[in-house]
């Protein structure tokens, strides 16, 4: 008996002497190929990358699924969708096919598989998160593969394995007249390849009548076996988003990486978006602070109601002069116009309270004094709609933030009712983007209504294409488009 404990090999051991095939062994981290332009996401990255690749890359991605999500919230038909998505497409994710003599074919489908990863990280954490991410990465799966060459496209259906069977010539010379009359074809049944499914797995073909189901299984015709792929490709998402939950405990132990994805997941509420302040917003506007009033009519209702409240009581409480602060200095208002501005805006107060307890902060923000490193930057950013969303709620007596959200939906009625917004169908649409959290949709939802004739007049004309006309969620880009509109109006 001990003998024969002792003669047990040592695992610990055999490991050890195996260091010959282990150097043959397939490495655990290699270079991902890409044979199609499309992909499952079946299998995670594991090349390096650098952290500013990591954020860049999963805000690119996020720009494109918000604007998607915009898509859908405006009831734009496929055809809508991709011509709007086409430019975006080609700015942030471009996806070339393998016909393409692009040298960059590798990098995009690299960028395109990190990008998926990174956000399925990030929107892993709720069930709503979950739901959102699976429906616009299917939104955009779905994009692509219409925009696929037939070629291509059946290669890659090909090639992910739909489980399903082919149809053999018997069954096809068995229901030949069934076959022919779902392609519409006399010859239907020669003419195509089928295969055959459970009918559950292609529920909108079966209900459009574009399968022949018997006996529980859908004959599916190539030309219709897109909606499968789509279809797997929503159900393995899913599968992988409950996988990724159960995994993101673990990922708390890296502090560079849960900060960038807690701040993606936030965005998704709103995408983020930067503001090029430094240049004018709209060249040829007189931006100075008597001219402040005749454009605040242009002014998103946030801004609206911090220049009302100012107005109506000659002060406002510390975050939303920031807020305003910021707001009009990416306007192109100066910093000597601005200090006028606040001013006079302050007339019940004295000079010397309003140096000693305003001017410093007005020219903190311009970057006028402070840090060296605030001197250099040239002060802080305008906020953008995700910054107003999620930091500094307001408290009693404040006037910042954004009203669709923090308002109660009486005050944001009587506010919109304020500045002129009384079609029915206008506030019933805000009341339902608020009811369920689309605050960006509901400000963009204003702007289409007021400058409706403007935006058609810019199609039309083609003065501004689909991606200038993109959701907006940046307070000042909601100006300057507001500006630019109505002045094109004016010129025409």
């Amino acid at each position: 008996m001990l003998r024969q404990e002792y003669s047990r090999p040592d695992p610990k051991r055999r490991n050890v002497a195996d260091y010959r095939k282990k150097q043959f062994a397939d490495p655990t981290y290699k270079e991902t190929e890409y044979h199609h332009r499309l992909n499952f996401y079946a299998t995670p990255p594991t090349a390096d990358i650098t952290l500013e690749q990591f954020e860049q890359w999963a805000i690119d991605r996020l720009r494109i699924l918000a604007e998607l999500e915009a898509c859908s919230f405006r009831n734009k038909s496929q055809a809508e969708t991709a011509s709007h998505m086409e430019p975006l497409l080609k700015k942030y994710l471009l996806l070339e096919p393998n016909s393409s003599s692009s040298s960059k074919l590798l990098e995009e489908r690299q960028k395109d598989h990190y990008s998926h990863f990174i956000l399925r990280l990030a929107f892993a954490s709720t069930e709503d998160l979950r739901r959102r991410f699976s429906r616009v990465e299917t939104m955009l799966f779905r994009l692509r593969l219409a925009d696929e060459g037939p070629s291509e496209k059946n290669a890659f259906i090909q090639s992910v394995n739909l489980d399903c069977d082919q149809v053999t010539e018997d069954e096809r010379n068995k229901y030949r007249a069934e076959l022919a009359a779902v392609t519409g074809l006399k010859k239907g049944a020669e003419e195509e390849t089928w295969i055959k499914v459970d009918w559950e797995r292609v529920p909108d073909l079966v209900e459009s009548r574009r399968v022949f189901v018997k006996a529980g299984k859908a004959y599916v015709p190539s030309k219709e076996q897109a909606s499968m792929a789509i279809a797997e490709f929503t159900k393995r998402l899913d599968r992988a988003l409950e996988l990724t939950a159960r995994a993101l405990p673990r990922l708390d132990e890296d502090d560079r990486l849960t900060p960038i994805l807690d701040h993606l997941s936030k965005n998704f509420v709103t995408p983020d978006a930067s503001y090029a302040s430094s240049s004018p917003s709209v060249p040829g506007a007189d931006i100075s602070a008597r001219n402040i009033d005749t454009l605040s009519t242009h002014f998103p209702l946030c801004m609206q109601n911090l220049h009302r409240t100012l107005r109506r009581d000659a002060h406002l409480k510390h975050f939303g002069r920031l807020q305003y602060t910021l707001f009009l200095k990416g306007i192109g208002l100066n910093l000597e116009e601005c200090l006028i501005f606040w001013r006079s805006a302050f007339h019940k107060i004295t000079d010397d309270t309003f140096n000693k307890e305003y001017r410093y902060n007005v020219r903190h923000t311009y970057g006028d004094v402070g840090g060296d490193a605030n001197r250099r930057g040239g002060g802080y950013s305008p906020y953008s709609c995700q910054k107003i969303l999620m930091e500094h709620p307001p408290g009693p007596g404040e006037a910042h933030g954004c009203p669709y959200r923090h308002f109660s939906l009486e005050n944001l009625t009587a506010l919109l009712q304020g500045v002129g917004i009384t079609d029915r169908s206008v506030l019933h649409g805000v009341k339902e983007d608020k009811e369920s959290q689309k605050f960006h949709m509901a400000c963009n939802r204003v702007f289409e209504h007021i400058h409706k004739n403007e935006i058609k007049k810019a199609k039309d004309e083609g003065v501004m294409t689909s991606a200038q006309l993109e959701t907006i969620v940046h307070p000042n880009e909601y100006f300057k488009r507001s500006y630019l509109l109505r002045n094109l109006s004016r010129d025409g």
